[in-house]
């Protein structure tokens, strides 16, 4: 199916509410957990309309299983109990796949090859994570580039680090000098700061991140959305997502493309 299809047929309840379920989500077969404002993969844009990579995917395959979906406003870092207690039935949020997490929760095989970045003011002369002695930066509460920061804090001579619910306050705070950079999601970063002159992603931060949908542990629905993903893979329709949010086709070894196996806990 085309993306002309698509945006014709999929059923897109979304649903901005904090706390308990709201009517739509209530109404709607599967509940979909995602950190709202997290560019570009789930946002509101000039219309208060939420979009993004991972809500046209998710609306997608949601379309394939037969089931209207409704997405609900959750924090990142509250994603994982709401998996886990059955509040929602899947999470998004360009959440990364690690051996840690797979012991408590499941993903469907990836869809999307990233990493971390330093992003600064473009006048601060910092060039890259080797100038942060005495710096405090900020990440995205309960990530992966919290965890790189907490993990790196002596080695990098860290004076602090600020923990954010998303993107956009992080670089509010950025902006006002508040925090000197700001380590998360190098496709998020590049598309922020893409017409914003005043920041500057100095640095890629290699870590092998994989993003996918996460459930609960062992649901049998991770399975039927695995399988659903390696349809969409076949029909070239994540690649065309791909060039829809970051105007570039994919490379075909990654798994935007490469159909791969359910990730297993070690």
């Amino acid at each position: 199916m085309r993306l002309q299809s698509f945006f014709a047929s999929a059923t897109l309840l979304a649903t901005l509410a904090f706390g308990g379920l709201t009517g739509a989500s209530q109404a709607a077969d599967l509940t979909v957990g995602a950190n709202i404002g997290n560019v570009p993969w789930e946002f509101q844009d000039a219309s208060g309309t939420v979009v993004g990579f991972e809500i046209d995917l998710i609306t997608e395959v949601a379309n394939r299983l037969g089931k209207t979906v409704a997405f609900e406003n959750i924090p990142f870092n509250g994603l994982f109990p709401a998996v886990q207690s059955g509040r929602i039935n899947m999470a998004v949020s360009s959440i990364t796949i690690t051996d840690k997490r797979l012991e408590s929760v499941s993903f469907a095989q990836p869809y999307y090859d990233s990493d971390q970045s330093l992003t600064v003011l473009a006048a601060s002369g910092i060039t890259g994570t080797a100038d942060l002695k005495g710096k405090t930066i900020g990440v995205d509460t309960a990530s992966t580039g919290d965890i790189y920061a907490t993990e790196n804090t002596e080695k990098l001579g860290l004076a602090g680090i600020s923990r954010y619910e998303g993107l956009t306050p992080a670089m509010l705070d950025l902006q006002a000098g508040r925090i000197d950079g700001y380590v998360s999601d190098i496709p998020a970063l590049l598309y922020y700061t893409k017409d914003k002159p005043e920041f500057k992603v100095v640095e890629r931060i290699v870590t092998g991140e994989k993003y996918s949908v996460m459930f609960n542990k062992d649901d049998p629905l991770a399975t039927e959305v695995n399988a659903v993903l390696t349809t969409l893979k076949g029909e070239g329709f994540i690649a065309e997502l791909h060039e829809k949010w970051f105007g570039a086709a994919p490379e075909d070894t990654t798994s935007t493309v490469a159909v791969l196996d359910m990730p297993a806990a070690p």
